[in-house]
């Protein structure tokens, strides 16, 4: 048999090879398709004018592989995280779950403001809808201004946030009919809820689209996502109209099918969120990662780590971290710039308030994300040693130092802390780099402060 003289696949299809015809033409092999991990699943059958038979694999697969190409990136699996097509299936239940729920509210706001009743006023329903309305807006804006910088680290937790804030206003909808002498009150308080939920739904949204998308295709998969959510919304919408009818007259009926989506809908968006494996480091799974290495040696991989990231809870670890810290907050007078330039030459000023557990680190203009990173890494092993678990020996000295010492002393440890990290931090950012971890990037809540300043005459410049 011939050589195999070149091959091609399209996307992450299975490779065709091609051999020289005996009259010098070139003889393809049959296209063998791969889907969702199975090669050679869909094969064309051969006969086709490239002599080895096999058409273009987009014209030779199935119509359900066809299909399926409308609602997924160009390129999958290949083009998108791992974790896209779990996250993704249970995206959509929630979705329907949602929209299924979403109707059930419609049709209580529609009969509280007068839909069907001849003595409602037209005036007084428009009155009430612009109010509703103009509250949301004025909410939106106030929540994005408020809450926009932090949502792209903890974007998971803020998905999860932005879902059960969306079921607790269609609740407050469905109840408004109810209460008729509060109803105004209570449709506004709902809406306002939706506008913060469509806030932190499109900024989760967009984080979690820049996760996923791993040839640069953000667009595509944004555009797919849309494409997987309109159309669980059109059989939501079938749904709903068969479902309407029949718990239209039972207020009871219908509550209780509320109830039940909005169970399964808690119950998706936990299992879409846990699903993610998010490769860059936030507070909470720095700190993960942190206390596993200092207690164990190890360092934890994506996978684990995720898991373990809390999500209903524990938004922030047990020491308050802030990054970016202004410099006239930090310091008020020369002694104590001093004292925190002192004994190092990283490109960040560390301050530590025992009695408080808080850390503000002060930024550099020079600072790039691995400085970050290691002053992240600084102020959570301070906060360390304000607990009980296991450290190793030099840390354990300082834990004893710095529950020995006065308050007035914490600048000490810092200093030591910082010759400690010296030897342990590049052990730990080696260690995250073959466990998975980005650490080009981080999201890490970062303010906008930075400063510079002059080290000791001993010390060499920044």
């Amino acid at each position: 048999m011939a050589d195999v003289l070149c091959s091609e696949q399209f996307g992450s299809g299975a490779a065709r090879g091609c051999r020289a015809a005996l009259d010098g033409s070139l003889q393809w092999e049959a296209w063998g398709r791969r889907w969702w991990g199975f090669p050679g699943a869909f094969t064309a059958k051969p006969g086709g004018r490239d002599g080895g038979g096999g058409v273009a694999p987009g014209t030779a697969s199935p119509p359900f592989s066809r299909l399926l190409a409308v609602f997924l990136p160009q390129g999958f699996p290949d083009s998108v995280s791992p974790d896209y097509l779990p996250y993704q299936l249970w995206d959509s239940v929630q979705a329907f779950a949602s929209s299924l729920s979403g109707s059930l509210a419609t049709h209580a706001v529609l009969l509280g403001i007068g839909v069907g009743d001849a003595k409602a006023s037209v005036s007084a329903a428009t009155a009430t809808w612009l109010v509703k309305d103009s509250t949301g807006m004025l909410g939106r804006i106030v929540f994005a201004w408020w809450m926009g910088s932090k949502m792209d680290c903890n974007a998971k937790q803020w998905r999860l946030f932005a879902d059960i804030l969306n079921d607790i206003a269609m609740f407050l909808e469905i109840m408004a009919p109810i209460l008729p002498f509060c109803f105004t009150i209570t449709v506004c308080i709902s809406n306002l809820a939706k506008c913060l939920v469509g806030v932190a739904g499109g900024a989760t949204r967009a984080a979690l689209t820049m996760h996923q998308a791993r040839r640069n295709n953000m667009a595509d998969v944004s555009a797919k996502d849309g494409s997987q959510e309109t159309l669980v919304n059109l059989a939501g919408l079938l749904v709903s109209l068969l479902m309407l009818p029949m718990v239209s007259d039972s207020p009871s009926l219908s509550l209780g099918c509320f109830f039940f989506l909005t169970a399964l809908h808690i119950y998706a968006n936990y299992r879409a969120v846990r699903a993610l494996v998010i490769e860059t480091l936030n507070e909470q799974r720095l700190w993960l990662v942190l206390r596993h290495f200092l207690q164990r040696g190890e360092v934890l991989g994506p996978t684990s780590a995720n898991q373990m990231e809390p999500l209903w809870t524990g938004f922030w670890s047990s020491v308050s971290l802030s990054l970016g810290a202004p410099l006239h907050r930090v310091t008020s007078s020369v002694s104590e710039l001093q004292q925190l330039v002192e004994g190092h030459q990283e490109p960040y000023l560390l301050r530590w308030d025992q009695s408080r557990n808080q850390v503000q680190v002060v930024l550099s203009q020079m600072a790039g994300p691995e400085a970050i990173l290691r002053a992240a890494t600084h102020g959570l092993v301070l906060g360390a040693l304000r607990g009980d678990g296991p450290l190793p020996e030099e840390l354990e000295e300082l834990r004893n130092q710095a529950r020995a010492g006065p308050e007035k002393e914490s600048w000490v440890v810092v200093r030591e802390t910082h010759q400690v990290l010296d030897k342990l931090f590049p052990k730990f950012l080696k260690g995250l780099q073959d466990a998975g971890w980005s650490t080009e990037k981080h999201q890490l809540e970062v303010d906008e402060w930075r400063a510079t300043w002059l080290l000791c005459p001993e010390k060499k410049v920044l």
